[in-house]
């Protein structure tokens, strides 16, 4: 498929802001299995911006306003061309995985920190499904359906401050919650596992030349000798729909925007994504 998407992002600052500085996250990824065609990103009012890939490989544009402004908008413009995700990359036995030298190769992301830890509860269901899986894969793919299952889709329920344990007892989340509660459970269970944001066309079967509202959505790959998306929201493979935007450890590590201002008041935010299949 070949979509392109439109983010856009304002900001209204109640008294004004005499100064903002922010980094946006926006840009998607050019990687096998998708090719960035053309990306923008428009500022208003005119920043200055400085552009980089972070430590996880992910594009950012930093930017700074430092004439006073009521209002910011942030626009990021995207084609992206993405094809089926296939299953060529080995798998590994659960001692393969386990070895020192995966251990070490993948630290980061195998460290269980507050905001994925899962509660007692289900960390004893992720024990259990580790125990019956011949190996990572099925555990893996296992891990997503349970919560996919266990967990309702409900707007609104969580913030992006949340922690998984949270969601959980709520059996409610959003796309984050589900896609921190799955990489707590790989981490547990000794799958390196990485959080995933960036778009998801909701059409099952778009329609070429059709605009849809979307928004953005999170997933997680693992790694058993390739790393492997999957999106437990949806209970569905990684595909063609999918666009990747940013990976890192969490949602701290890949918000699509995020700042600071020096104002008297303070800001509201309304965000708008919209996405076609060109072709």
């Amino acid at each position: 498929m070949q979509l392109k998407v439109v983010h856009t992002t304002g900001f209204a600052y109640e008294g004004g802001a005499a100064a903002s500085y922010n980094e946006a996250r926006l840009t998607p990824q050019t990687h096998a299995g998708q090719i960035v065609v053309h990306a923008r990103l428009d500022v208003h009012p005119a920043p200055w911006t400085w552009s980089y890939r972070d430590y996880w490989g992910t594009q950012v544009t930093a930017f700074e306003v430092l004439d006073p402004h009521d209002t910011l908008t942030v626009s990021a413009t995207s084609t992206v061309h993405t094809e089926p995700h296939g299953t060529a990359a080995p798998r590994l036995s659960w001692d393969e995985l386990r070895s020192p030298a995966v251990a070490d190769r993948f630290t980061e992301f195998l460290g269980i920190d507050d905001r994925v830890a899962a509660p007692a509860d289900l960390a004893e269901m992720y024990t259990e499904i580790a125990a019956h899986c011949a190996d990572p894969d099925k555990a893996a793919r296992s891990i997503c359906s349970l919560i996919h299952d266990e967990v309702d889709y409900v707007v609104g329920s969580t913030d992006v401050s949340g922690r998984a344990a949270d969601s959980w007892a709520r059996q409610a989340g959003v796309c984050q919650d589900m896609a921190h509660l799955v990489i707590g459970g790989l981490r547990q269970v000794g799958i390196p596992a990485r959080y995933v944001s960036g778009y998801l066309h909701p059409g099952k079967d778009p329609a070429v030349g059709e605009t849809v509202s979307g928004e953005s959505h999170a997933w997680v790959e693992w790694w058993d000798g390739g790393w492997h998306g999957f999106d437990p929201t949806n209970d569905t493979a990684q595909n063609e729909r999918h666009v990747v935007v940013a990976v890192g450890r969490d949602y701290a590590d890949v918000r699509p925007l995020s700042g600071i201002f020096t104002g008297a008041g303070a800001s509201s935010m309304f965000v708008d994504v919209q996405v076609t299949r060109l072709a």
